[in-house]
């Protein structure tokens, strides 16, 4: 058996009505914007569909209300139909929700009159995240280390928790689902309980957003085994963090140079942190 016959084949998708029959239909139109742009500016020469874009989790599709759009179809990269909006009279927005857990590529947005398409957009919908920096209390005391860690537990955790600002730069939403520090600080924990990140499993990242992961792992708190301390004279290394990712399924990674000086105790030690 083919895999045509296995699932719905692209050119079914982009007009599955119910009970409607298949017809044929023209190429999917790709307006070559980059997969970071966020949204697409649609080709047909009518301008029945407006503008594609992701706000959150969501795919929005705007469309004019004059040009006689009964439906809106959703098709993913692989050909199949992800999903399809009745549309209400004078109505010109649908959105499909379309979570942390979708296939990164190309999605093709079909306007439909009845079996008739009338036009169609494609658009990358794809993250891509990196890490900016990392920081810690005694450098950085305007983060909301109380709000996130609670005043009964702060003076231990903030002094040895440490934040991770990632952006996401892509085209689509993603989800942070583990942080890792390796290398050269108090406490590597390559295998750490949980996601690493303190009180959340995953932390979901909207295209064009920044946002601070705040550890679990205790990496900047007392000296481990393995670990790196601080010295009076300065101890000088280099550690690495990783963000594993959900929609790409991807491991991120950013190396860090670090010097502990000024102390034989973390509580008191001067921390300096430099992009490697």
């Amino acid at each position: 058996m083919t895999q045509d016959n296995l699932h719905l084949s692209r050119r079914t998708a982009l007009r599955t009505v119910a009970g409607a029959a298949l017809v044929s239909v023209a190429g999917c139109l790709n307006n070559g914007e980059s997969p970071g742009s966020g949204n697409s500016t649609p080709s047909d020469k009518e301008g029945i569909i407006q503008q594609v874009t992701v706000e959150g989790t969501e795919l929005i599709v705007e469309y004019s209300s004059e040009g006689g759009v009964d439906q809106i179809n959703l098709v993913q990269p692989n050909g199949e139909l992800f999903g399809q909006r009745e549309i209400a009279a004078g109505s010109q927005q649908v959105s499909f929700e379309i979570g942390t857990s979708y296939e990164p590529g190309e999605y093709t947005v079909v306007a439909l009159s009845g079996e008739e398409t009338l036009a169609e957009s494609s658009s990358v919908i794809q993250p891509e995240i990196g890490i900016q920096e990392v920081g810690l209390y005694r450098n950085n005391p305007e983060k909301p280390w109380d709000e996130v860690y609670g005043d009964t537990e702060t003076d231990r955790l903030k002094n040895g928790e440490a934040y991770v600002t990632v952006e996401n730069t892509g085209s689509g939403p993603e989800a942070i689902v583990e942080l890792i520090f390796s290398g050269d600080v108090p406490n590597p924990v390559e295998d750490p309980r949980g996601s690493g990140m303190y009180e959340t499993e995953q932390v979901v990242i909207s295209p064009g957003e920044t946002t601070d992961l705040f550890s679990s792992s205790f990496p900047f708190g007392s000296e481990s085994e393995e670990g790196m301390g601080c010295s009076p004279d300065g101890n000088i290394g280099q550690f690495t963090v990783t963000v594993r990712t959900q929609v790409g399924g991807d491991q991120v990674s950013k190396s860090f140079d670090v010097q502990y000086s000024g102390s034989t105790e973390m509580s008191d030690c001067e921390v300096s942190i430099t992009e490697a």
